[in-house]
């Protein structure tokens, strides 16, 4: 099989490692530009009630207060777009928004979320 119709899991050059922030993780190898769409990370099914199937891409990314990506919407599907330049040897990582999980800690109060994210997402240089 050549090279060009080989099936990869993940674009090149993001590998999945031990993360300090929880189990393993997702990572670069080079440097990302910001605004960069690095691919499909979730599709959100037909099913009664929707359910959002993780791609590889979006099965290993790590949740962060202060991410270096986030997730955009098209359709039915979501694709991970950098938010700012990420560094090889950085782990790639997402503010989680699916839901409000009880043992993290948020910068901000729920009450304020949509604003901060706003402003994470569109302050980012």
């Amino acid at each position: 099989m050549d090279e060009e119709n080989h099936y990869r899991p993940l674009p090149e050059g993001l590998f999945i490692e031990e993360s300090k922030i929880e189990g393993q993780g997702l990572f670069t190898d080079r440097f990302i530009h910001r605004s960069t769409d690095l691919g499909l990370c979730h599709i959100e099914t037909m099913s009664c009630p929707p359910l959002l199937v993780r791609t590889p891409l979006g099965g290993f990314i790590n949740h962060s207060d202060e991410p270096n990506c986030m997730r955009v919407q098209k359709d039915n599907r979501w694709n991970l777009v950098t938010i700012t330049n990420i560094l090889p040897g950085e782990e790639l990582t997402l503010c989680y928004t699916m839901y409000k999980p009880d043992d993290v800690k948020r910068p901000i109060e729920w009450d304020n979320y949509d604003e901060w994210l706003e402003k994470v997402y569109k302050g980012k240089k």
